[in-house]
C-alpha cells in the first residue's frame, strides 16, 4: 500500500516572495487597509494598535533586525525545497486555505478535496509598476508569459473524496476550475518556490480557515488529518506521499507568545492543546495554523526533524508573521 513518508510545515506569505528592499519598505500601506486582530481576537483599526504597541517595538523592526529574518527565511526556504526534493515523493497532498481566489462569498466549502488532472495557476498581471514591491512579490507566485496547468493526481484525489465521505465528512468535490478560477496562493507558492515548475502531482485540500460562518474547528481539523493518514495507508500501490501545511502562523498582528505555544504543541504532538485552541484566535491569518493540524495529525508515526521559526515584523503596529518550517519525517 501507499505510505505517508514525509509531512512538511510552511508559512507562504507576500514576505517570502519579496526582495530584501520590500521588507526593508515595511508593509504598513498594506496591513492597515483591514482591521487587525489583537491578541485576544478582537480587531482593531491599523492606528490604534500603534498607540498599544510595546516598548521595545522599534527594535524589532530595525532595519538590521528586518535584513537577519529576511536571510533566515530565505535559508529556510531552501532547506524546504531541498527536503522536498530530497523526499523522492509520488504525490503531494497539500493543505491549504482559499482567500476568494476559486470560492467566493456566495458558496464556500468547509473542506473542499480537489481530483481534477490538472489544476490552473495564473499568468502574472501585466505593466506592474517596477516600484511596487508588494504587487510584484504577488505576482511571483503567478506565471510568466502564460497560464500554468500543473499535474495532479485524480487517483489519490477520487481514493480520499470517497473515503471521507465514508467517514462522515461533508466535503465539496472539485473536478476543475471554470477560466475565471485558478489556483490560490497556498497552492501556487508551493509550486513557484518549493518545487520551481517541477511535475509533482499535487492533491489540493481546501479549509476554509478564513471565512465565518463555516470554518472548520480545530477538533474537525484534527479529525480529518487523522482520517487522511488512515486513507493514504489504504491506497492501492507502493507511493510515496507527502502532506503540507500551507500557511500560517500567527498573522497579521504577529503573536509570538501563541506562535511559541503552538510550536511546543507540534514538538509534543499535543493534541490536546491544539484541539481546544479557541476559534476566536484563530482569526485572518493565524486562521491557517488548522493547516498545520490537520497535517500533524496525519502522520503519527512521523517524527519531527526540524523547525524553524522567523517572526518577521513588518510594520509600525508590529504587524507581520509568524514565518514557520518543518519536517516530519
Amino acid at each position: 500500500m501507499a505510505r505517508l513518508v514525509r509531512a512538511f510545515g510552511s508559512s507562504h506569505s507576500a514576505m517570502q516572495m519579496a526582495p530584501l528592499d520590500g521588507w526593508l519598505a515595511m508593509f504598513d500601506h498594506i496591513d492597515r487597509k483591514s482591521p487587525v486582530y489583537d491578541f485576544a481576537g478582537d480587531p482593531h483599526p491599523f492606528d490604534d494598535i500603534v498607540t498599544r504597541r510595546p516598548a521595545d517595538a522599534a527594535s524589532r523592526i530595525a532595519p538590521d533586525v528586518i535584513a537577519r529574518r529576511y536571510r533566515e527565511s530565505e535559508a529556510a526556504m531552501d532547506r524546504m525545497a531541498a527536503e522536498i526534493a530530497a523526499a523522492k515523493l509520488d504525490a503531494l497532498i497539500v493543505v491549504g486555505d482559499d482567500q476568494k481566489e476559486i470560492f467566493k462569498d456566495a458558496s464556500r466549502p468547509a473542506i473542499a478535496v480537489y481530483y481534477g488532472e490538472t489544476i490552473r495557476n495564473a499568468k502574472a498581471p501585466d505593466n506592474i509598476a517596477p516600484d511596487n514591491w508588494y504587487l510584484r512579490a504577488q505576482a511571483r507566485r503567478m506565471e510568466d508569459g502564460a497560464d500554468k496547468y500543473y499535474p495532479c493526481d485524480t487517483a489519490l484525489g477520487l481514493h480520499l473524496i470517497e473515503g471521507l465521505n465514508a467517514r462522515g465528512f461533508d466535503l465539496t468535490a472539485v473536478q476543475g476550475l471554470t477560466d475565471a478560477q485558478y489556483e490560490g496562493h497556498a497552492y501556487s507558492f508551493v509550486h513557484k518556490r518549493y518545487l520551481n515548475d517541477k511535475p509533482l502531482p499535487l492533491v489540493p485540500i481546501f479549509l476554509n480557515t478564513y471565512y465565518p460562518p463555516n470554518q472548520p474547528t480545530p477538533k474537525r481539523c484534527w479529525e480529518l488529518g487523522q482520517a487522511i493518514g488512515d486513507l493514504v495507508a489504504s491506497f492501492p500501490g507502493e507511493a510515496r506521499i507527502g502532506i503540507l501545511a500551507s500557511g500560517g502562523l500567527s498573522h497579521f498582528l504577529l503573536n509570538e507568545v501563541l506562535d511559541a505555544r503552538i510550536i511546543a504543541a507540534l514538538k509534543a504532538r499535543d493534541d490536546a492543546y491544539l484541539t481546544s485552541i479557541p476559534p476566536k484566535l484563530l482569526q485572518s491569518g493565524s486562521s491557517e495554523i488548522r493547516n498545520w493540524i490537520c497535517t500533524l495529525a496525519a502522520v503519527p508515526k512521523l517524527d519531527l526533524r526540524w523547525l524553524e521559526y522567523v517572526p518577521a515584523y513588518r510594520s509600525q503596529a508590529l504587524t507581520g508573521v509568524g514565518l514557520c518550517f518543518a519536517v516530519w519525517a
